[in-house]
């Protein structure tokens, strides 16, 4: 049987836009840092969009290590999906996800891999000397800070390119918009065991950062859809409903202190703005209710059993075929 098709136990994903000054030095670093690992292995370059040489560079390699395979999508669709677009070709039974720009040292790979085998289902590396400029750092922490406290899991870097798992776990969680930046979170929510450990992290030799500023407005709003999932992706009337109660109990307390007002005084409350914050809080929670109970209905419709697979690590019976 051929490396092709033989079975593998470690896949190394990495995405690539515009890469190709790096990708020649990222494969032999690579290759150095897995021949001593007694694991088969293989390396998914997903190229996002190039415009450079790196699809021509990817497809020379490939012809020459059959460890090596590349995966060109048809434009730039951002690093989730090329993320997504890579776990559905893995083969290995373990994943690592690695940046090709070689900020992310491959030579750290082996640790990460044997985090795994004490028992880990997913390990992030943490840039604990961070080769980027302060104004990315900065914000970067308020990021982790903040992802840490909305989501319950605290690590000291949420967003680092370079981490393993089991591949089932990739497998599991959501990967769009900006999602990558909360696997670890969205791990967590799942049961999985996440573990971090801090990484050696190099400055940038080729090419430019392919984010700026924009990517935290983005993680933000990103962050909303984690909470939701993480949090209520079962009860969504809880999340709605709570809205609901929230604001039509201030809008209901608004409305008798102004029924007291026109009750007991001589004063008019027609005009008054806070009668038209109450009626619409009233409103607002009337929605949010509503919203929350057919969020639960069409949960109801659509399978709320059929996914709970996912929720159980082991068992000690064997599973029954159907008849």
């Amino acid at each position: 049987m051929s490396e092709r098709t033989a079975d593998v136990e470690v896949s190394l994903l990495a995405p690539a836009k515009n890469e190709g000054e790096s990708l020649p030095k990222l494969f032999s670093e690579i290759t150095a840092a897995m021949e001593a690992q007694s694991r088969s292995w293989e390396l998914l370059i997903v190229d996002d969009g190039s415009t450079d040489d790196s699809w021509r560079v990817i497809t020379e390699h490939t012809a020459v290590d059959p460890r090596v395979r590349g995966l060109l999508l048809r434009r730039n669709f951002g690093k989730a999906a090329a993320l997504a677009a890579g776990v559905a070709e893995v083969r290995g039974r373990l994943l690592v996800t690695l940046d090709a720009d070689l900020q992310d040292d491959p030579a750290e790979v082996p640790r990460l891999l044997a985090e795994l085998d004490a028992g880990a289902d997913l390990v992030s590396g943490h840039k604990a000397q961070r080769k980027d400029p302060l104004g990315k750092r900065l914000p970067s922490k308020f990021f982790n800070w903040m992802t840490g406290v909305i989501t319950g899991l605290r690590l000291s870097d949420h967003n680092c390119g370079l981490k393993a798992a089991r591949t089932e776990v990739y497998r599991r969680v959501p990967l769009y918009g900006e999602l990558h930046r909360y696997i670890p979170a969205l791990a967590h929510q799942l049961g999985y065991r996440v573990r971090e450990l801090p990484v050696h992290h190099r400055a940038r030799e080729h090419g430019t950062s392919k984010y700026g500023l924009e990517r935290y407005v983005r993680g933000a709003l990103d962050l909303l859809t984690v909470v939701a999932l993480t949090r209520y992706g079962r009860r969504p009337a809880h999340l709605f409903g709570g809205l609901g109660v929230v604001a039509g109990s201030l809008g209901t307390l608004i409305l008798l202190y102004l029924t007291g007002v026109w009750v007991f005084t001589e004063n008019s409350i027609g005009t008054r703005p806070l009668l038209t914050l109450g009626i619409l809080l009233e409103i607002f929670s009337v929605q949010m209710i509503s919203t929350g109970l057919l969020a639960e209905l069409v949960l109801h419709r659509t399978g709320r059993d059929e996914d709970v697979t996912d929720l159980v690590a082991d068992t000690t019976t064997a599973v029954r075929s159907a008849a």
